[in-house]
């Protein structure tokens, strides 16, 4: 899979944007969102796409699945400093499609910043291994049960 075959979304993917985030966030994040207790936002976060694909100055970037042409293998929002959101497919972990979707976003951001909950292990690390680094602020998640997240920033010079 070329990694570097990223389109702008339509609204037409509001969908499978949801479906990725869905499929990415229930396999990383029950140890934060348990499912029984918190089912995954659908309605909601299928709404938060339909108003950033809407959005001027978001860019939505995706990549379409060579594997399975009924979905996404990962996509990537931002706007000009913030990285709104970032996810690959669980069948694509390990494929270094998070890595091109970040190079790809950060390259068309001006000092860029993110905001990232602050137990998700594996994307901290992930951050912090491509150079972003904690600022020291935090606030709450906007879903229940509300955990923190952090706010990250990737040093240029």
């Amino acid at each position: 899979m070329d990694p570097h075959r990223f389109r702008q979304a339509t609204p037409e993917d509001a969908q499978a944007l949801l479906d990725v985030e869905r499929a990415a966030g229930v396999a990383a994040l029950g140890h934060i969102f348990p499912p029984g207790m918190y089912p995954f936002p659908s309605d909601e976060v299928r709404a938060k796409w339909e108003a950033a694909l809407a959005e001027p100055g978001v860019r939505v970037l995706v990549l379409d699945d060579d594997v399975d042409s009924s979905r996404l293998a990962c996509f990537v929002a931002h706007d000009e400093r913030l990285l709104r959101h970032l996810a690959v497919h669980p069948s694509h972990w390990g494929s270094g499609l998070a890595r091109a979707a970040m190079d790809a976003a950060v390259a068309e951001m001006d000092d860029p910043r993110l905001w990232c909950l602050s137990d998700n292990d594996q994307a901290v690390g992930f951050y912090e291994h491509l150079g972003w680094r904690r600022t020291g602020r935090t606030q709450a998640s906007e879903y229940a049960p509300f955990p923190d997240v952090v706010e990250m920033v990737l040093p240029r010079g």
